[in-house]
């Protein structure tokens, strides 16, 4: 977990004590040491909050090309940078790492390097050549990353109360919070200040300060899967074992570990040295310890079950409310902040988690409703689920819009401009008839953030 934070525009050079500050603000994020650097023209002065996991002994950035002058903060990892620095002849030296592989990257073959990298990021890199800033996102948005204009600059960074504290921004109440609990699409509740867009580039000209942004991936390009369903899981299970072990941290790390696929998947193929779960006395319902049990001394690891109790609530309301600095609407939220403490008391810096397999495999009750209809998911056995489905009762014999039926399953609360049913349109439109993609693009729109955003603020805190 890192931070970065920043500020580009003609006079840049004149507020790096405000960029240190900025950076002094996200220390947390960043063990190995804050630092910051300006650009050789004065132009740019970025700061960065530095955890090293693919090698310890790396230098912490920011970091610079001298032969170009480019300066670069990152924070992520891109899981095939020595594959990608051996296609691309790039040569990475001894105590170099990922951030320096992509800083190099960029000088080489610029922007269009993006589409070759596999990992989750958010980077600033500022080119002097051109006298211009380039903020950019992975494809999902797993790693965060705010901005706001202030008159001819650009400041930038990883929280959005580092950005509060730069300068003014008053608060605004975003309808679609009333309805889902959380911002959708760039907004945050701080008037002025945007959440870049997942899959996005940005680039500011210091010159002109002008901006222009562009999306550098799209889901819904991606050609859909033709063959049968044993084709499907025997190419999707060769994925899986190629690419989750490129995942696995370089240190010791722990795994969120519950009795579902998603996580059971990762153990297997991982094999971390501590799992962790969370389990509720009296909940016996919800209890999967006992799954994780049995996964944990499979693949011989350390199982921790931590119990968390009412007065855990209380007691740690307050810092979980300042960790993640406006609503989120993540049922699981209290949960996770328990797990991390643990975690962070065992002395481990690294933690990993399934994300993602529910949103793209289908592993909502909610997208099976809208697959095959509630009276078939009931008739399954699925009883529990009554009152989420009698959510799609309706006209007889009128079929129900698909972002009709998504809407009504995912609202908690009033959506009184329709935004949310805005969001669900949209995504059944660029799925171009295929439904479960428009599912997935749905998920991304409206719970996605939610998630992946409580996971990276919690875990860093």
């Amino acid at each position: 977990m890192c931070g970065i934070a920043g500020l580009a525009g003609g006079d840049a050079i004149r507020h790096e004590k405000t960029i240190a500050a900025m950076g002094a603000l996200q220390h947390y994020r960043g063990p190995d040491g804050t630092m910051h650097a300006a650009a050789g023209d004065g132009r740019a002065v970025l700061a960065m909050n530095t955890l090293l996991i693919v090698d310890p002994q790396a230098m912490p950035g920011p970091y610079l090309d001298r032969a170009t002058g480019l300066l670069l903060a990152f924070n992520g990892e891109i899981y095939n940078w020595r594959q990608q620095a051996a296609a691309w002849g790039i040569e990475v030296h001894e105590r170099e790492s990922d951030a320096h592989f992509l800083l190099r990257a960029w000088a080489k073959i610029g922007p269009s390097c993006l589409d070759g990298l596999d990992g989750m990021f958010a980077l600033a890199l500022y080119d002097p050549r051109i006298a211009k800033l380039f903020l950019a996102r992975d494809r999902l948005g797993e790693k965060p990353l705010y901005w706001r204009l202030d008159g001819g600059r650009l400041a930038f960074a990883s929280e959005v109360t580092t950005l509060t504290r730069y300068g003014p921004a008053p608060l605004v109440l975003r309808p679609e919070v009333t309805a889902i609990e959380t911002p959708t699409g760039v907004d945050t509740p701080f008037q002025g200040i945007q959440l870049l867009a997942p899959a996005t580039l940005l680039t500011f000209d210091t010159t002109t300060s002008s901006i222009d942004q562009m999306a550098w991936w799209h889901l819904e390009d991606r050609a859909p899967f033709t063959g049968t369903y044993t084709e499907a899981l025997a190419k999707f299970s060769t994925a899986l074992a190629e690419q989750i072990p490129l995942r696995v941290p370089g240190c010791d790390f722990a795994l969120l570990l519950s009795g579902g696929l998603d996580s059971a998947v990762l153990a297997y193929l991982m094999r971390p040295p501590v799992c962790v779960t969370v389990r509720y006395q009296g909940q016996d319902r919800l209890d999967e310890s006992s799954t994780a049990k049995v996964i944990a001394r499979d693949i011989g690891a350390e199982l921790i079950v931590v119990e968390p109790n009412h007065v855990d609530f209380t007691t740690v309301l307050p810092h979980m409310m300042r960790a993640l600095d406006y609503p989120m609407g993540n049922a699981s939220t209290f949960s996770e902040h328990m797990a991390y403490r643990k975690i962070s008391d065992l002395g481990l810096r690294v933690v990993v988690g399934g994300l993602g397999p529910d949103e793209f495999l289908m592993g909502y009750v909610r997208q099976a409703l809208v697959l095959f209809g509630p009276d078939a998911v009931l008739a399954a056995g699925m009883d529990a689920y009554k009152p989420l489905a009698a959510k799609l009762m309706h006209a007889a014999d009128e079929p129900l819009d698909p972002a009709e039926a998504v809407t009504r399953l995912i609202l908690r609360g009033p959506d009184p401009q329709g935004r949310v049913r805005a969001l669900a349109a949209d995504a059944f439109d660029r799925a171009g008839g295929d439904l479960a993609r428009g599912l997935t693009l749905a998920d991304l729109a409206t719970a996605w953030r939610p998630l992946v955003m409580t996971s990276d603020k919690l875990a860093s805190a």
